[in-house]
């Protein structure tokens, strides 16, 4: 989960670490920190701070702008509380480094080489570190090879060793590194957002290979010590990203990018007014041969996943569940021939999707991923991929990923529907041609955001929430709840309505906001008595629907949002951005910082 970047070359390498932390800042900010060769005889200088960059940056004012070759980090807390000592760079004798991952024997560690008295963190890195420098004998990839032998757990590590002022060395496990080749010099990092301000191409380091950067190229050694050439891909995004484009947090930004992100995904997937994933050589025996879909994902990308349960369920009658993968290969499930495994990701290195999907491999499930970034490690571990095309997300809170996720949802379902003869070629224009309507109809909830604005005005005095809905609307709120908790901090709970009789009416009482989401029109009268349910116990409510399903509630229109008219089944895209400006100006109205909200990071490669 934490931001690691290498950098050797010409440019000013102080710079170019500090402002690629800031890039990578939203895969932890506990603290940061960098270590560059000051003095190459003298080896490298460590600054890091409890903290976020911008701290960072006050304490590194005094190192040269001339030096060649460093590190940095910006860590999301796993071993250690946060504090400067248990912030990243670790320095050991002769070697320094930053991690990313879990080491999960370092209590052994400390006593098979007696490092109790070296230490001076709490973290199972600095034991890495501590091992690495006792192994090291002068060659840095052996080294480095003896000491992955001995760890249990995951790993990217990014090495300087003092007598190697010209060279920084990575080796990984799980955890992903990514490097590339620039007219100035070499870079790594964990995530390609580091890298696009600099480079056009990059590459993922194969795991247990280790690189060896140096301001003339990057050389891979795999364990025979045979030169790997490296799998050039070509970076597609703008990662360098512009800043905020005058909006004042990148969520703000990246919920008015989602008419564009949707756009990017399907359309080059609709040919002719028929689904085509002809460009992932996905073969038609996929959805016909398989008729048990078992989606893997966790957090916003299973809500995506529940919506295209529904969907697979109405339109393409396979049945369709939908797991946690961190819970998925401890609790024995059932795969059996004929099952397809749909495993979402937005960066692509989820770990818990990761370990998931390599137990249903084994298993014999086939397996589709749906991931953002090219050439990740859940892509390059799935049988199939398919691409969104949201760009760089930046902000913690998920927003266009999840509304690009489920737009590919919706293509796989009206695609399986079709192979499988439960649509005619007519039907499937049609439902595909809703489908192309969805970046306007966002568009019309934008041109409105000062009104849902104006509806959390109820929110910002209480500490809890209730949201309600059926069908299709309960799986949205699901995700709509999850973004008022992680960046409002509201304690915040989606039921689905006619649960609520069999206990969680009982927490219902007076001023307690209620938020209602009424567009499935087979349960909206339904949706109504629950509704009035709550009223009855004092609920406040604030109503999201459409106009065809607007009744008179008793519900001020100004706490009333009314929704563009689509079919039922496309009701969740408008719903979801309502959700999250919902989320995002409760947050921004509390003061809180919308991008980073405590204790979480964007990017989860820990179990």
């Amino acid at each position: 989960m934490c931001g690691i970047i290498g950098y050797i070359g010409k440019k000013t390498t102080k710079d170019i670490l500090l402002d690629s932390l800031e890039l990578l800042e939203y895969r932890g900010y506990d603290s940061a920190g960098i270590a560059l060769f000051a003095e190459p005889s003298q080896g490298p200088v460590v600054r890091k701070v409890a903290g976020r960059v911008s701290a960072l940056r006050s304490v590194c004012e005094d190192l040269p702008s001339d030096s060649c070759a460093g590190i940095g980090h910006t860590r999301w807390a796993t071993h250690g509380g946060v504090s400067d000592a248990n912030a990243h760079p670790h320095q050991q004798g002769r070697v320094t480094l930053v991690h990313n991952g879990i080491i999960e024997n370092y209590k052994e560690l400390i006593k098979e080489y007696n490092l109790k008295d070296k230490l001076v963190s709490e973290t199972d890195t600095e034991v890495a570190a501590a091992v690495l420098d006792t192994l090291y004998e002068g060659d840095p990839e052996a080294a480095l090879r003896k000491l992955v032998s001995v760890l249990k757990g995951t790993f990217a590590f990014a090495v300087l060793f003092s007598d190697k002022p010209g060279n920084i060395y990575a080796i990984r496990n799980v955890s992903p590194i990514v490097v590339a080749m620039t007219e100035h010099g070499a870079l790594l990092a964990s995530d390609v957002a580091a890298l696009g301000v600099h480079a056009k191409e990059y590459a993922f380091l194969p795991e247990y290979q280790v690189a060896c950067l140096s301001a003339k190229g990057i050389l891979v050694h795999d364990e025979k010590k045979r030169e790997v050439p490296l799998q050039l891909m070509e970076i597609d995004w703008d990662t360098s990203r512009g800043g905020k484009d005058g909006y004042p947090f990148y969520m703000e930004k990246e919920i008015h990018e989602q008419p564009d992100a949707i756009r990017n995904t399907i359309e080059p997937h609709i040919v002719n007014g028929k689904t085509s994933f002809a460009e992932e050589q996905i073969p038609d025996s996929l959805f016909r041969e398989n008729q048990n879909i078992v989606v893997i994902a966790c957090g916003t990308a299973m809500h995506a996943g529940l919506i295209g349960q529904q969907l697979f369920h109405t339109l393409a009658n396979i049945h369709t569940d939908v797991a946690m993968a961190s819970e998925f290969t401890y609790t024995n499930p059932v795969i059996k021939p004929g099952t397809l495994v749909i495993a979402v990701s937005q960066s692509g290195e989820t770990i818990d999707t990761l370990e998931a999907i390599k137990y249903a491999k084994k298993r014999g499930a086939k397996v589709l991923s749906i991931v953002n970034v090219k050439g990740s490690t859940i892509a390059d571990n799935s049988d199939y991929c398919i691409y969104t095309h949201a760009g760089p997300e930046i902000a913690v809170a998920s927003t266009k990923a999840f509304t690009s996720q489920a737009s590919v949802f919706y293509l796989l379902a009206i695609h399986a529907a079709r192979l499988n003869g439960l649509l005619s070629l007519e039907e499937v224009a049609g439902y595909l041609a809703d489908l192309q309507k969805i970046p306007e109809v966002i568009g019309k909830i934008l041109d409105r955001k000062d009104f849902i604005k104006s509806m959390t005005r109820n929110l910002l005095s209480s500490d809890q929430c209730f949201m309600i809905g059926r069908g299709l609307d309960y799986s949205l709120l699901l995700e709509g709840s999850l973004k008022l908790k992680e960046i409002s901090y509201i304690h915040s709970e989606a039921y689905a309505s006619g649960e609520l009789k069999h206990g969680t009416i009982a927490l219902i009482t007076d001023g307690i906001p209620v938020v209602a989401l009424v567009t499935q029109s087979l349960l909206a009268s339904k949706e109504y008595s629950n509704i009035r349910e709550v009223q009855s116990r004092g609920g406040n409510v604030l109503l999201i629907t459409k106009q065809s399903l607007y009744k008179d509630m008793n519900i001020a229109e100004e706490d009333t949002f009314i929704l563009p008219e689509l079919e039922d089944m496309f009701m969740p895209f408008p719903a979801a951005v309502v959700m999250q400006l919902i989320a995002y100006y409760t947050s921004a109205a509390k003061g809180y910082d919308v991008d980073k909200p405590r204790n979480l990071a964007k990017v989860v490669t820990v179990e």
